[in-house]
């Protein structure tokens, strides 16, 4: 008989039972590492994902505040343009052109206040891109009619939407009011004064208490025409 092979395989099983515990060690261990890392990677990719979601709110000032909260005729984070340019020297009027296919109707008026300067945000549904032209003026009068409109403050900012069009075509509801828009704890603009739609052109007037510098720029979705109104200096 060959030493080792005794009767009934015993060698053998011997043999194979030794041979078997290191390898369901490693099985074991591999198992146990192959969890940690999964584990690992998951808390790695929520990280990710949270700091991405995060840095993406940031970049683009959105907010998990409802609108549907905003007080109505009140400014809104919404409405901040990041690329705003900046105020002018002086008081002379701010004109942009519509886009050739613009029909837009004006949706909703509102007033706010910010460090340095007030803000009066018109709101626009429709289509199309509309353009401005905004300047003081000696004294507020109804386009059409010409009948005189009376604004509160000591000076008149005249607001022209252009590239405007009626409700009817448009299929946007027009703004209706409050008519006067009191300022909403502004410094400059005393109140807003909604006028008319007429003939591609909506007119508003603000009411100022000294010619200020004011600056004028768009916003998208949705579509908004800003005007800002500094500070007296």
């Amino acid at each position: 008989m060959v030493p080792g092979t005794g009767p009934a395989g015993c060698h053998d099983r011997r043999v194979f039972r030794r041979a078997l515990v290191p390898v369901s060690s490693v099985l074991a261990a591999a198992v146990l590492l192959t969890g940690c890392a999964e584990e690992g990677r998951s808390s790695a990719g929520s990280s990710s994902a949270a700091t991405s979601s995060s840095s993406a709110a940031a970049e683009t000032g959105a907010s998990d505040a409802p609108a549907s909260g905003t007080p109505a005729g009140s400014d809104t984070d919404a409405d901040t343009g990041t690329a705003a340019p900046s105020f002018p020297a002086d008081t002379q009027p701010d004109t942009a052109e519509a886009s050739a296919d613009a029909s837009v109707t004006v949706t909703d008026i509102r007033t706010g206040r910010h460090d340095g300067f007030d803000r009066v945000v018109f709101e626009v549904g429709g289509t199309g891109t509309p353009g401005w032209d905004v300047r003081y003026v000696d004294a507020a009068s109804s386009q059409g009619s010409g009948d005189a409109v009376d604004v509160a403050g000591e000076a008149v900012l005249q607001v022209t939407v252009t590239g405007a069009g009626y409700p009817y075509a448009t299929g946007v509801e027009e703004w209706s009011g409050p008519d006067p828009l009191p300022g909403q704890g502004t410094a400059t603009v005393t109140e807003v004064v909604f006028d008319a739609t007429f003939e591609g052109t909506t007119v508003t007037f603000v009411g100022t208490r000294t010619e200020a510098p004011f600056r004028v720029y768009a916003l998208q979705d949705p579509a908004r025409v800003v005007v800002e109104v500094a500070d007296q200096s």
